[in-house]
């Protein structure tokens, strides 16, 4: 790896899961510091001690529920003691949720709200004072292309996809509108090898590769994400290589949303 993160100091959430251990490990391969949350306090310490075998001193850990904005100012101020300042905001918490319109239970709609939606504004409004005194910084909002496009019985996902994709524009907006120098973008995966797509496979009797070869059919590079494809991503949004990118969304989808 090349050091592109080098001086970097990064909070991430959702981090014990596919693609936040994947953001973590190519992160601190790039050079910056990481520090981990997650609501599973032992998976994300055990991430941690991974991160620092490969990287000593790279990567601390937090528990963390991100619907919880008393612990979000306790964990950003925490991490940004610990590292010496925050410059990169990684909000990758979140659940899938799938139910027909009818179907749908108030109770998990505002679940699938404050873990997806919720937090991120939680994060950013937490993170911001942070970020403006360690500039050049960048809030990266893990969203999908399920805010971008709808589809039946994901209406409670597509909402809050949706709303991070155009709150994240909000963020951008008004950093730029202050003249600081902190960049917000998101980004929107499509179908990425990680256990959100559990469900699929179970409704494909819990064959894996059926699962994923029927997803990968309307992807025109043929294939499913692997959770690297999303990091790399992470990797260049976070990086003064993109200092000049604020308020976009990138796709990382195979091609699909491009039919």
């Amino acid at each position: 790896m090349s050091g592109r993160l080098q001086g970097k100091k990064a909070l991430i959430t959702g981090a014990a899961g596919g693609l936040g251990r994947a953001m973590a490990h190519m992160m601190a391969r790039e050079g910056a510091m990481v520090a981990l949350t997650d609501l599973d306090e032992a998976a994300v310490e055990a991430l941690a001690k991974a991160v620092n075998d490969a990287h000593p001193g790279r990567a601390l850990s937090f528990p963390h529920d991100v619907t919880d904005e008393a612990r979000w100012a306790e964990v950003v101020g925490q991490a940004a003691e610990a590292m010496g300042g925050l410059s990169v905001l990684v909000n990758n918490a979140g659940i899938g949720a799938m139910a027909r319109v009818e179907d749908q239970s108030l109770e998990e709609w505002r679940r699938v709200m404050a873990i997806d939606l919720d937090s991120v504004m939680l994060g950013c409004k937490h993170a911001l004072p942070h970020l403006k005194a360690s500039q050049p910084a960048s809030i990266v909002n893990i969203s999908s292309i399920a805010g971008l496009a709808a589809a039946p019985g994901l209406g409670a996902y597509n909402a809050a996809k949706a709303g991070v994709w155009l709150f994240t524009k909000a963020v951008a907006l008004e950093c730029a509108k202050d003249g600081v120098d902190v960049r917000a973008n998101s980004v929107h995966p499509c179908f990425i090898r990680t256990p959100i797509l559990d469900p699929f496979v179970a409704m494909a009797g819990g064959d894996e590769t059926t699962a994923h070869q029927k997803l990968s059919r309307g992807i025109p590079l043929g294939r499913i994400g692997e959770p690297d494809d999303v990091a790399y991503a992470v990797v260049y949004l976070a990086s003064d290589e993109s200092r000049f990118v604020t308020g976009a969304e990138l796709k990382i989808d195979g091609g699909l949303t491009a039919q």
